[in-house]
């Protein structure tokens, strides 16, 4: 088994039409898909963290997914992407009328990595912009931002600082007690399956 965990064009369309048939059948049912891991193939089983990520005419709609891997990752995707659909507190409900305009990318993310630095340039020259996600915490304060973010925010400052601010702390806030934590995605739409 490969151990860069890239998925084939075949599961990662698999995964594309499950999520598209949890969000059409929360519209129909007002829950996600129940799928049985077995009912796919062995690649699509192993437990993984996914973020499911909805837009319309290029804006976000929802976004909603775990950091770490609770659950296979076939069942990961049809959760979160029923979840993006009616529970991101962002928005309001998926109306059907927007289903067909409806855009799905999935993000599976590797393990985070615990990242070591000794002040905020420190950590800023480790950071590899477009590549890494962030996962930020300080006591109770904790947010990410998956790498996708980086084509909205390309500056490692600004893109650091805007976490914080996610996370409800200060642009400019600093602590010896902030933790990092950096992950890979690989990220997938309906346009990158073949």
């Amino acid at each position: 088994m490969s151990t860069d965990h890239t998925l084939s064009p075949a599961d990662r369309a698999t995964l594309l039409d499950v999520a598209r048939a949890s969000i059409q059948h929360g519209l129909r049912h007002g829950q996600a898909l129940a799928v049985k891991p077995d009912d796919y193939p062995e690649t699509l089983r192993p437990l993984r963290a996914t973020f499911v990520t909805l837009e319309i005419g290029g804006q976000l709609r929802g976004c909603i997914g775990a950091l770490a891997a609770y659950q296979p990752l076939v069942q990961d995707v049809a959760a979160h992407a029923y979840a993006a659909a009616f529970e991101d507190p962002r928005f309001p409900e998926l109306r059907p009328d927007e289903f067909p305009k409806l855009e799905i990318f999935i993000s599976v993310l590797s393990p985070p990595e615990p990242m070591r630095f000794s002040s905020e340039e420190d950590l800023l020259r480790q950071v590899r912009p477009g590549v890494d996600g962030l996962i930020l915490q300080f006591h109770q304060y904790r947010a990410t931002f998956l790498p996708a973010v980086w084509e909205s925010l390309p500056d490692p400052y600004v893109f650091l600082a805007q976490l914080k601010h996610k996370a409800g702390l200060p642009l400019d806030f600093w602590s010896p007690e902030l933790r990092m934590e950096r992950y890979t995605t690989e990220y997938f739409g309906a346009g990158d399956v073949g």
